[in-house]
């Protein structure tokens, strides 16, 4: 008997390469699989590669503070009035030259410059990349958690600066920089990097928040390599976890304070809300995106803006909160609808899980 061809149906599809539990995939391999598959663009790729960078150094730098003498106050005040910290000043150039070396960023803002820095044009590109290079710096003296915050922003409206009317070139700078960071629409990346008894990098490309861990490599010690550790981060729908600095309690207003005055009564358990505050803002995302919660700084009597600010704080963080599925509010509107005015605009934040943040608009309302 002669042997019949087969053949497979049109409709069969080839199964999908389970992964090994042993298989690591690294930023680097993350990143260039996002720019093969059309997610980002090349010059994308190298900015956010540029930023893992300023991240491993300011980690390596962190874990030695106190051997080489980096700790405590530097002597000067930054735009906000804060006092700064060597390592404050020490990884905004990191930042800075690592962005400036990637040959793709167009505008720099960082939380730590009076105004926003224009790239030579020899070495500039498009992105415009707003960042805290160290937040939660009142913690390095004590090597408690710190970390950075970024947000890139889009080429696809040009920054172009004009200077036809009587606006100073800082002036036309920031104008022109406020008009296209516009967190609910410009956004194309944004993450942190959390310094703490293990060092994570927390990225979105809005398709999602994944988390990468840093481990020793052989090959460069100093600084490691970024593991790909959590995929698909889904913060909790609720969490009896609540972050305030409730040193401010009596410059709140009166709903605020009752919704904190109901948090602390024992629920149907009998326990009450757990309180966990950090000084990090970083470090209380980061809790909240893995076990739920509600962070809050709110407006207060001397701080009636806020205390964080806009583009460097609350729009990354809110932008990788949306994309774990949960919300951010200012305690009227979404933190993603608020149109910047100012580079350093504050703003009030309060940021978790679903059903926690929408307890407390029930509040203020």
């Amino acid at each position: 008997m002669g042997l019949e061809a087969t053949s497979t149906p049109a409709h069969t599809t080839k199964k999908k390469k389970k992964k090994s539990r042993y298989e690591m995939e690294n930023l680097t391999t993350w990143l260039l699989k996002q720019e093969q598959a059309g997610n980002i663009d090349a010059e994308l790729t190298v900015v956010l590669s540029s930023i893992s960078l300023a991240c491993k150094q300011i980690a390596s730098l962190l874990q030695r503070s106190s051997i080489i003498n980096i700790t405590g106050a530097q002597g000067t005040v930054n735009i906000q009035g804060e006092d700064q910290k060597k390592l404050d000043v020490i990884s905004n150039e990191l930042f800075c030259n690592c962005l400036r070396s990637s040959g793709r960023t167009g505008i720099i803002a960082s939380e730590e410059e009076d105004v926003p820095v224009a790239v030579e044009e020899t070495y500039s590109g498009n992105y415009i990349v707003v960042f805290d290079p160290i937040d939660g710096s009142a913690n390095i003296d004590t090597a408690l958690t710190t970390g950075s915050i970024f947000g890139v922003y889009g080429p696809d409206q040009p920054c172009l600066v004009d200077l036809d009317d009587d606006s100073t070139l800082d002036q036309a700078k920031e104008k022109c920089i406020v008009s296209v960071c516009q967190p609910g629409s410009n956004l194309l990346a944004a993450g942190y990097c959390l310094y703490s008894s293990s060092v994570f990098f927390t990225i979105s490309i809005g398709s999602g928040v994944l988390g990468f861990t840093l481990i020793p490599n052989t090959l460069d010690p100093a600084y490691g390599e970024f593991v790909l550790t959590h995929e698909n981060i889904r913060i909790p729908k609720t969490s009896k976890i609540y972050s305030f600095n409730e040193g401010n309690y009596d410059l709140w207003d009166e709903k605020l304070k009752k919704y904190l005055d109901d948090l602390r009564k024992p629920g149907l358990n009998g326990k009450p809300y757990s309180g966990r505050y950090i000084g990090c803002l970083v470090g209380e995302i980061h809790r909240m995106l893995l076990v739920g919660g509600i962070y809050g700084n709110p407006k207060n009597k001397n701080a009636k803006n806020g205390n964080l600010r806009l583009l460097y704080e609350c729009a990354p963080m809110s932008y990788l909160i949306d994309q774990a599925g949960r919300k951010a509010i200012d305690g009227c509107q979404r933190i993603l609808d608020i149109t910047p005015e100012q580079i350093h605009q504050r703003t009030p934040i309060f940021i978790g899980s679903l059903k926690e943040v929408e307890k407390l608009e029930e509040y203020l309302s």
